[in-house]
């Protein structure tokens, strides 16, 4: 039985966005469940987690605490989808070994972040390594990976393929403190990089994840 390993973009859990989203994603995963596949979806913090990391900040708290709300809130994102599917073990995992645990009885597993320091990118893809996941798709609230900042840049040009080094190359100087995390960070792209992990970037979308999955992405395939 195939595992699949999804991050979802904590976009998705945006108190202004149509809740009906979550809904059919989920509906989605349910369906690769009852046709045999193990997923494993690890939810993003997202602007709630962000908002309350700012105000933290401003009480002087320290980048592990901080970690550890953006990791708290993630793991009420994923108790959320629990809620809205049939398939999905009941308890949200703490642990890299409670993910494992839980999914040799669960057909789908919702994690939330594991570790202060880690984004929860990097938890996804240290999962997907664990799990030997045939396929690693990281949702964002864009198409792929562009040349530049589509959100900033018009004419920036989505990339249907790019190498780990190539990709490593753009995130090398990013911050690294609680809530900066974005597209991929430097330790989930060297844990894909290690393992060859098949990596699809897309937006976080119920018809693109169906897409990526049947092996007809519109986003960015990262290689290693």
């Amino acid at each position: 039985m195939k595992t699949i390993v999804i991050k979802l973009s904590g976009s998705l859990f945006s108190l202004d966005s149509d809740p009906s989203g979550i809904k059919k994603i989920v509906k989605t995963l349910d369906g690769l469940a009852r046709n045999g596949v193990k997923v494993v979806a690890v939810a993003g913090g997202g602007k709630l987690a962000r908002d309350i990391q700012k105000t933290a900040r401003t009480f002087r708290a320290d980048e592990a605490l901080l970690d550890q709300f953006g990791i708290d809130v993630s793991r009420i994102h994923a108790k959320l989808l629990t809620t809205v599917s049939n398939k999905a073990c009941p308890d949200i995992p703490t642990t890299l070994d409670e993910v494992l645990r839980y999914s040799t009885s669960h057909p789908i597993v919702f994690s939330g972040g594991l570790s202060p320091g880690q984004s929860t990118n990097a938890t996804a893809a240290l999962i997907a390594e664990r799990t030997k996941a045939k396929l690693f798709i990281n949702t964002t609230d864009v198409d792929g990976v562009f040349t530049s900042d589509p959100r900033k840049n018009k004419n920036a040009k989505l990339m249907k393929v790019i190498s780990t080094k190539e990709l490593l190359s753009k995130v090398v100087d990013d911050k690294m403190s609680a809530g900066t995390y974005d597209l991929m960070d430097l330790l989930s792209l060297k844990i894909i990089e290690r393992s060859k992990i098949p990596t699809i970037v897309i937006k976080c979308d119920s018809g693109r994840i169906k897409s990526a999955i049947s092996g007809k992405s519109k986003g960015t395939k990262i290689t290693s």
